[in-house]
């Protein structure tokens, strides 16, 4: 596809045109300009995608059960983009499994849109862009935005900050849900869902992760179900689509769900600008080698981080250093 203007582009997008989707979302990945662009035209006019958060250790069946739900979504007539976040490789900075064959059943559906991204440092498995890459989709007129996190044990707050509805896959074996508590997961979660419940221990991971909800707060008003599904065969998909519309009712009629959007663009401009000053700082530092310059040797005798910080923050003001 040859370069295309911003205007002409977004016209394409909000007519669910696919190429003119892969673009948007390469703009924004590369964090080129005209992506900023696109994503100011296109902002004033999205809210209609159900953002759903896919979560949870790995080998807990995710992309098998993101898989199924999809295809739920699709037959009862909807359209879905899934936004698949794989790790990120510390020496290449590419997604370690971005060149696998995801979702194999999906490939020839329409209204669908797979897209796989890199982690790019992102804390909690889900990617910087992948919000705004939610929004061009949104643009695009997909009903549905599936984020499928990395889920690799650290914390998953950024999946909470970016979804509407929250689900947390676990398996029976392995303690994963003892991990899943100690990893913040119990906290996040609206959905529960024990998949591979076929195996042993099954009923007693869904009694252990009941109990612990008790424990949640009670004026939330949302007490997250425990499902099981096996999520190769389909069972329980059907149980889980219906439970993320209940929680979407519930979020609609306590006006929750704006609330809700409100606070993750406010989360998004917070870490926007936390990334913008952070560049900006490095730029007036002179990157790595003068940071570098700044901390000298730390082996004896010298200054705490605190100090070299506010060196560093003096800078950033035009202020003369107060340390020497």
């Amino acid at each position: 596809m040859r370069s295309a203007r911003v205007p002409e582009l977004v016209e394409r997008l909000k007519k669910g045109d696919a190429l003119a989707l892969a673009r948007a979302i390469s703009w924004i990945e590369n964090e080129d300009a005209r992506g900023l662009e696109l994503l100011d035209a296109v902002y004033p006019d999205i809210g209609r995608s159900y953002r759903i958060g896919i979560s949870g250790p790995p080998g807990a069946g995710k992309s098998t059960l993101v898989d199924g739900l999809t295809e739920h979504l699709l037959d009862a007539g909807h359209t879905v983009g899934i936004i698949a976040v794989d790790p990120t490789s510390p020496f290449t900075g590419g997604a370690l499994l971005g060149d696998r064959i995801r979702m194999q059943r999906l490939s020839t559906r329409e209204g669908v849109f797979i897209r796989s991204m890199a982690t790019r440092g992102g804390l909690g498995g889900l990617s910087r862009s992948a919000s705004s890459v939610a929004a061009a989709m949104d643009a695009a007129g997909f009903d549905y935005v599936i984020f499928e996190t990395v889920g690799v044990g650290q914390s998953e707050l950024d999946i909470a900050e970016a979804a509407d509805t929250t689900v947390i896959v676990l398996v029976p074996e392995s303690g994963d849900s003892i991990q899943a508590m100690k990893a913040g997961l119990m906290e996040i979660g609206e959905i529960f869902v024990v998949n591979k419940a076929d195996r042993d221990g099954a009923d007693m991971t869904m009694a252990e992760i009941g109990s612990m909800l008790v424990l949640r707060d009670p004026s939330l008003g949302w007490m997250p179900p425990v499902l099981r599904s096996i999520a190769t065969t389909g069972e329980g998909i059907a149980e889980i689509a219906a439970t993320i519309d209940e929680h979407r009712a519930f979020l609609t009629e306590h006006k929750l769900l704006q609330e809700r959007r409100r606070d993750h663009f406010k989360s998004q401009v917070r870490g926007i600008i936390v990334d913008s000053l952070e560049r900006e700082l490095y730029e007036r530092l002179g990157g790595e080698s003068g940071l570098d310059s700044m901390i000298g040797d730390v082996t004896r005798g010298h200054r705490s981080p605190y100090q070299v910080a506010r060196e560093v923050l003096d800078r950033m003001d035009g202020r003369a250093s107060r340390e020497n």
